[in-house]
Formats: C-alpha cells, sequence, structure tokens
C-alpha cells in the first residue's frame, strides 16, 4: 500500500511538471551587449546627424507600424498573455530594419548625414546577426502570436498594396528616439545602471530628462 501510494505520487509529480507553463527564454543573452552598446554610440549623436543637419519639421512616410513607442510595447503585453521577449525582441528588429532603410532612401549621396545612417545600419545588421546567432533556429521557427503575426505582415507588404491610411509622417529624430529607448526597454540587460534599478520601459522615466545621462547626445 505505502508502494502504490509513492508511486502514484511520483506520477502526479511528473504531470506537475508537464503542465507548469513553459519557462521563458533568457530575454537578452550576454553576447548581445557589446554590438547594442555599439549601437548605443552611434545612437548618442543621433541629435546632431538626425536634427541639425535637416529642415526644420521635415518628416519622412513610413508604415504606422514603424512608430514603435514604449507606448506600443506595454499594449502589446496587455493584449497577448504570457508574451514572451523574444517575439517582441524580433519585431524589434524588424520595425527598425525598415526605419532606417526608409531614412537612408531621402539621403542623397552628399548628404552630411548618409554615411552617419550607413554605420548606424550596418551597426544595426551586426547586431541582429548576433541576435540570430544567440538563439537556436527552432526559436525563429515557432508560430507567432496573432497579434504580432498581423504587424509582421503588415511591415512585410509590398510598398504599393499599403493603403494609404497605413502610412504616417515622421521626423527621423523622432523615430531614432523610438528606437533608442524600445532597445533600452527590450534589452534593458545591457543598459544596466549602476544606481537603483531603472524602468527603461517606463515613459516617465524618459520625460525625466534621464536619457541625457544613459546616452548624452552631441
Amino acid at each position: 500500500m505505502v508502494q502504490l501510494s509513492t508511486s502514484v505520487c511520483f506520477l502526479g509529480g511528473l504531470l506537475g511538471l508537464f503542465l507548469l507553463p513553459p519557462v521563458l527564454m533568457a530575454p537578452t543573452p550576454a553576447s548581445m551587449c557589446t554590438p547594442l552598446k555599439t549601437l548605443n554610440d552611434s545612437l548618442s549623436h543621433r541629435r546632431r546627424y538626425m536634427k541639425h543637419n535637416f529642415p526644420i519639421n521635415y518628416t519622412i512616410r513610413v508604415h504606422q507600424k514603424e512608430v514603435f513607442k514604449l507606448s506600443n510595447i506595454s499594449r502589446l503585453k496587455l493584449q497577448v498573455e504570457g508574451l514572451d521577449e523574444l517575439v517582441l525582441q524580433r519585431l524589434w528588429f524588424q520595425v527598425n530594419q525598415g526605419v532606417l532603410k526608409k531614412i537612408i532612401r531621402v539621403l542623397p549621396e552628399r548628404h552630411p548625414s548618409r554615411s552617419y545612417t550607413a554605420e548606424l545600419e550596418r551597426r544595426f545588421m551586426d547586431a541582429e546577426g548576433v541576435f540570430v546567432q544567440s538563439h537556436p533556429a527552432e526559436a525563429f521557427q515557432q508560430e507567432l502570436p496573432e497579434t504580432i503575426q498581423d504587424i509582421w505582415d503588415s511591415l512585410t507588404e509590398e510598398p504599393d498594396i499599403v493603403p494609404e491610411s497605413s502610412w504616417r509622417f515622421a521626423s527621423p529624430k523622432s523615430l531614432l528616439d523610438n528606437f533608442c529607448q524600445t532597445m533600452y526597454c527590450l534589452f534593458s540587460e545591457c543598459f544596466a545602471s549602476t544606481e537603483a534599478q531603472q524602468d527603461y520601459c517606463g515613459v516617465s522615466f524618459w520625460r525625466k530628462g534621464r536619457k541625457k545621462d544613459l546616452q548624452p547626445e552631441s
């Protein structure tokens, strides 16, 4: 009888393990931090190259999903229960790949910000390469949540078939501000502060001017 009870308990324990929710993957592999910090070094000069070198109120046309802010991340986490951080990181790369290409596309060959933006794109691609290599191939083959898949499909549509209502106008500087802030939010382990734990995903954090302490702009 004691033996039977022990067996039942053992089987129950195994069943409990199977019923546990899957463990989320580590959000940021350590190997990601070097290329992201290098990318951040370039972003620290975005005011000079994306504001001072452009006409006042200059904007470019981007897909509405490419205006990717901290509020978008918060909204997605509320809409998709148990949303894996890796999925958001993949989306971040997809969004900003398009943003950089659109900025470069409007810059003439001799524009003073052309070489800066090209170098920023190279560093971004280096970070993306490390990101892909840092995870097993299966991680990128998993089906995306429907909400994320819809965004992904929108971003990969041919421009000619994108509805006019899906386009937005934004300044290059604001797009790179979003780029930087969401990077800190989704890869926060790489930008850990020596001070108390910082909420890089909080809009209020950036409004307090702390961004100047994190990456002073030239």
